[in-house]
């Protein structure tokens, strides 16, 4: 895929692998629709991307509530006349042994990480199948195929990540929409911050850019060409 003068709508995109991976698409000359709930996070971003040309429409949206997904895909599209890529990558983490875990942090975690993806993905899909090639990235994690204690409720919505996404892929091949999953290991974000997970070591954990040129060499295969999973796990644990 060509990426140049492409659109591309990326959610979670003002902090860590989604605003590296949005950064990285419009380097390679895509415009963005760029989903977060911080406005502060998406100016910043719009004057990155603006300052290499490209076009941005920063939207504050919390996607967990449908009728506002709804407003961002209709009003998003029709500027820029249909969405080619879409990039699943908002989530979030509540950590803490099934015993103690509460069923706020749980339901946290399935209306964002799952629930959210499905209503944006269902949104986007009629205009990515109007294009002549397409393309829907899922973050998942290595957390949706490794076990750790700690980890029931994240873990159990990234294996969901992987299903759903096997079942797209599979549903959307023939429309010509390409479905890529995407597994990293630990990544050097505010993930390990906000989350009060204890911090690995910096200088041996995946970049956020690391993942973000994974994910967008593999949007830029030709269509007839698909990676529908990437695992992507530092060299030196």
């Amino acid at each position: 895929m060509d990426i140049k003068n492409k659109t591309a709508l990326v959610t979670g995109a003002g902090k860590g692998i989604g605003r590296a991976i949005a950064l990285q698409l419009a380097q390679a000359g895509a415009n963005l629709i760029a989903v977060s709930r911080s406005s502060r996070d998406l100016q910043s971003l719009a004057r990155q991307a603006g300052d290499i040309g490209r076009k941005v429409m920063p939207f504050e949206a919390d996607i967990t509530r449908e009728s506002r997904v709804r407003e961002v895909v209709k009003e998003a599209s029709g500027k820029f006349d249909g969405i080619d890529i879409l990039v699943n990558n908002a989530g979030v983490g509540r950590f803490g042994r099934v015993a103690d875990l509460s069923t706020q942090d749980w339901d946290d975690m399935f209306e964002v990480n799952l629930r959210a993806m499905f209503i944006v993905t269902r949104e986007t899909l009629p205009h990515l199948k109007r294009k002549t090639e397409s393309v829907v990235v899922n973050m998942a994690s290595l957390a949706g195929k490794n076990a750790f204690a700690g980890g029931a409720g994240y873990a159990a919505t990234k294996w969901g990540v992987l299903a759903f996404s096997k079942c797209l892929m599979l549903e959307e091949r023939d429309s010509g929409v390409r479905v890529i999953t995407v597994c990293p290991g630990s990544v050097d974000t505010h993930f390990f911050v906000h989350e009060s997970l204890p911090m690995p070591d910096s200088t041996k954990i995946l970049k956020a850019e690391d993942v973000a040129q994974i994910t967008v060499d593999a949007i830029k295969l030709p269509q007839r060409a698909m990676v529908s999973e990437i695992e992507i796990r530092p060299s030196k644990p």
